[in-house]
């Protein structure tokens, strides 16, 4: 498709779903602090002033899951009285004992993906960037006017494509939380003049961009009195927006042996940095594991007809240059400290400060001029958009198309 709007959409840390992810992977930094190599399957679901944690775990650390969870509900903003109720069990020993053998080895089977694009400096998707950008404003707002603003809210900003192109910004809605003691109006304008103008670029609006702001009206019922929540059901907030694929599991409240977590931040921490490094426009990585091994089972990048190489090609360059071994994954990307909770909302992709973001491969082991030269392993796709730059001639490129289509 060349011509489409695609939609994406964040919450703040205020969200039901998400103070059951923030409490989770709470749980998870205050377990590595103690003991780096924890394995924690801790989660939570709350409903009014009913909070329920409960899983597995293994550890050597003392974690008091009460004062856990009802310190972050009150840091994130809530100050109703919560009652918390624990089933948490040791990890069972058959899984205990597939994960720590002489090698560290993947504590479920699964799939997980990674993507990675060239439409910001984050190489994250323009919706879910903005998404995010805007949520975390609301945040920061909310936080500048407690009187008014109220810690639930969420955000979603539409993107209309031009032949796979971005052209414009189609529709961004906002919705927040708030007192009784401001109007719609009010909130409107608020929203407008210190949310939306500050976060996005003016390039991307124009006089037919729509603003949705509360569109439901009244939002005075929030956070978990209004809905319930759950660990792991913003899965997509915490991805790509639905630009990319999902695999089979959340990340919070998940150590680093559980590859649903880790070996999700190390493929797009390889698709990151295909693209930065200019193989790819858009690039995809999806591997998968069997519990208890410390191989994965299977290895695959789509870049959808982007990159400079066929995408066989690039999977033999991956192949070289990085190693999906569950041990390394955790030691190359220092995933047994506490970094957990910075992650568990406005997306775990993007941030700098995390490892997974860095772009620091160069591809030692590929000789990248020597292929481009002769022009071994290019795409065909890569060919002929090459050479129609070169003639800017609609019919030799037809010429080329037709040639190259044989090859």
């Amino acid at each position: 498709m060349k011509d489409y709007i695609f939609t994406s959409e964040s919450v703040t840390e205020g969200h039901p779903d998400k103070i059951c992810d923030q409490i989770a992977d709470a749980i998870v930094d205050a377990a590595l602090a103690q003991d780096p190599y924890s394995n924690m399957a801790v989660e939570c679901t709350i409903k009014d002033d009913f909070v329920l944690i409960y899983g597995e775990c293994n550890t050597k650390a003392e974690l008091d899951y009460e004062t856990i969870a009802l310190n972050e509900i009150k840091r994130i903003g809530y100050t109703e009285e919560y009652h918390v109720h624990t089933v948490v069990n040791q990890q069972s020993p058959e899984i205990h004992n597939a994960v720590n053998r002489d090698e560290v080895c993947a504590g479920d089977q699964g799939i997980m993906f990674g993507y990675a694009c060239d439409e910001n400096d984050e190489y994250m998707p323009l919706t879910i960037y903005y998404a995010h950008l805007l949520a975390r404003q609301l945040s920061k707002v909310r936080r500048q006017h407690p009187d008014l603003l109220k810690p639930d809210g969420k955000t979603q900003v539409s993107v209309e494509y031009e032949n796979d192109e971005i052209k414009r910004i189609d529709t961004i809605v906002v919705s927040t939380q708030h007192s009784k003691d401001i109007t719609q109006k009010e909130i409107k304008e608020l929203i407008m003049n210190e949310v939306i103008k500050p976060c996005i670029d003016e390039k991307y609006l124009d006089e037919n961009t729509k603003y949705f702001i509360n569109p439901s009206g009244s939002f005075v019922v929030g956070g978990s009195w209004g809905d319930s929540g759950t660990t792991g059901r913003k899965i997509v907030c915490d991805t790509y927006g639905g630009r990319g694929r999902i695999g089979g599991g959340c990340f919070s409240s998940k150590d680093p042996t559980k590859v649903d977590r880790s070996a999700a931040y190390y493929s797009r921490y390889v698709a990151k940095n295909i693209v930065a490094n200019g193989l790819a426009r858009r690039c995809e990585v999806e591997v998968a594991y069997a519990i208890g091994k410390a191989q994965p089972v299977s290895l695959c990048v789509d870049t959808f007809g982007t990159g400079k190489f066929d995408d066989e090609k690039l999977l033999e360059i991956v192949k070289k240059n990085f190693n999906f071994e569950v041990g390394n994954i955790i030691s190359e990307l220092d995933l047994r400290k506490p970094v957990y909770h910075k992650t568990s909302c406005y997306g775990h992709f993007g941030d700098p400060q995390f490892t997974w973001e860095k772009v620091n491969k160069e591809f030692p082991n590929w000789k990248q001029n020597e292929i481009l030269k002769k022009g071994k392993g290019l795409s065909r796709k890569y060919k002929i958009y090459n050479l129609y730059m070169k003639t800017l001639n609609k019919f030799t490129y037809k010429i080329y198309s037709t040639i190259f289509s044989i090859i």
